[in-house]
């Protein structure tokens, strides 16, 4: 029997989709209603110098990495297995080019976050 990598993708996959149904439409309230009228928390509630705190924090800098990375593994997940709807071939060049921007994004994000420092 040949082996398979896909459960790994799966698992991404699946932890991203479930991440994204309990905090997405929290993140987009927030992020795009509430903060930018200045409810609940006034204005400054994501201002330059207190994200930054925040994302020099290790447990920040962690619920960022995992909200980026998973939700980009989630995403090209879906892209790809959308492809087929499409008709266009999922070959090896599809799942390079999405899996593999997912692995771009992800290390992004990290390096990124490592260099902000703490």
């Amino acid at each position: 029997m040949k082996r398979s990598n896909a459960p790994i993708f799966w698992l991404l996959f699946g932890a991203g989709g479930m991440l994204s149904a309990l905090l997405g439409t929290g993140l987009v309230f927030i992020t795009g209603i509430a903060a930018p009228l200045g409810w609940p928390l006034g204005p400054d509630l994501l201002s330059y110098p207190r994200m930054l705190a925040f994302s020099q924090n290790w447990l920040g800098k962690g619920f960022l990495f995992v909200v980026i990375a998973l939700f980009a593994w989630h995403a090209v997940h879906r892209i790809y297995h959308s492809l087929h709807d499409l008709g266009i071939p999922t070959g090896a060049v599809a799942k390079i080019v999405c899996y593999g921007g997912a692995l771009l994004i992800t290390v992004v994000a990290a390096v990124s976050l490592l260099s902000i420092g703490f």
